[in-house]
């Protein structure tokens, strides 16, 4: 069943990519997955104290999971914004030639 999982999540990742483009994809990605692996990684570690009652765990991985998720916000932002400053450095190389289109009724 994992396997099927990750192979739907690679094929809609693919399909992300060839409808977005590379960078917007990897955005999304990144926003989607650095959450989810806090929120499990958070959920594994205190899982020992959380869940020794089943009431008590299920309540609290809602709130636990909002409160990781809006933490998690600004350094998502971050590596957003570093990737677009980091891309955004390769338009500035000297072979662009900057060209200016006038239409033939305007000439």
């Amino acid at each position: 069943m994992t396997y099927l999982a990750l192979y739907f999540v690679g094929i809609a990742s693919i399909w992300w990519i060839f409808r977005v483009g590379w960078l917007e994809a990897l955005k999304t990605i990144i926003s989607v997955l650095l959450p989810l692996g806090l929120i499990i990684l958070f959920n594994a570690k205190a899982g020992r104290l959380l869940f020794r009652n089943p009431i008590v765990g299920i309540i609290s991985i809602l709130p636990t999971s909002a409160f990781i998720f809006k933490g998690s916000q600004p350094f998502v932002v971050g590596i957003n914004s570093w990737l677009d400053k980091h891309t955004n450095d390769v338009v500035d190389m000297r072979d662009v030639v900057d060209a200016e289109v006038i239409s033939k009724e305007d000439a």
